[in-house]
């Protein structure tokens, strides 16, 4: 059994997907929810599900061995970050080569890096004036936004469209794909196809 923790920041909508989508897998489980912010809704969300949480404190994060030692200890064999608004730490990347998988609401190169995330995103592909956005599924290197792309789909952006309206269609592309592409980057590791 592959155990899969999924690191999360916000409500948890993504989260909740993922945990539905493995639930009764024969072989993958989420079994740890990671959450940098006490009382977010992911929190809630794994309550209900009765999926273990791991709170994390930024020091320890970013200046210790990045909660490495615990995750191993919990058996953790894969990382999915739906929605996790720090940066992984480099101790984290070296512990899981390959096996920490984020999604990105645009479609990178375009719109990645520091302070890219949730509405900005969507508001610089208005203001660019972009024809269509999208998603991607990466791995985790150490940088921004940064690693080898497994998978992308798009949307059209249309005229009147707002942030809030591409950030409903960009959400309906995570919801159908996200959780359908763990499982390949699990099941098939470790190269995907590029699909668009």
């Amino acid at each position: 059994m592959k155990q899969i923790a999924v690191f999360a920041s916000g409500t948890g909508s993504n989260t909740a997907r993922i945990i539905g989508h493995f639930r009764g897998h024969p072989t993958i489980k989420v079994s740890l929810v990671v959450c940098n912010k006490p009382g977010a809704g992911v929190l809630s969300i794994a309550g209900k599900e009765g999926v273990p949480t791991l709170l994390l404190e930024k020091e320890a994060f970013f200046r210790g061995d990045g909660y490495v030692g615990e995750l191993k200890e919990r058996g953790i064999d894969f990382l999915v970050l739906a929605g996790f608004l720090w940066k992984v730490p480099a101790a984290l990347v070296k512990a899981y080569p390959g096996k920490i998988l984020n999604i990105h609401p645009a479609l990178l190169p375009k719109y990645g890096g520091k302070g890219m995330y949730g509405r900005y995103v969507h508001e610089a592909v208005i203001a660019a004036g972009e024809l269509e956005t999208g998603i991607t599924i990466h791995f985790v290197d150490e940088l921004y936004d940064h690693g080898q792309v497994l998978f992308q789909a798009s949307v059209t952006v249309e005229p009147g469209d707002t942030p809030a309206t591409v950030a409903q269609k960009v959400q309906r592309l995570e919801y159908t794909y996200f959780p359908e592409i763990i499982e390949k980057a699990i099941d098939h590791p470790p190269h995907l196809q590029n699909q668009r």
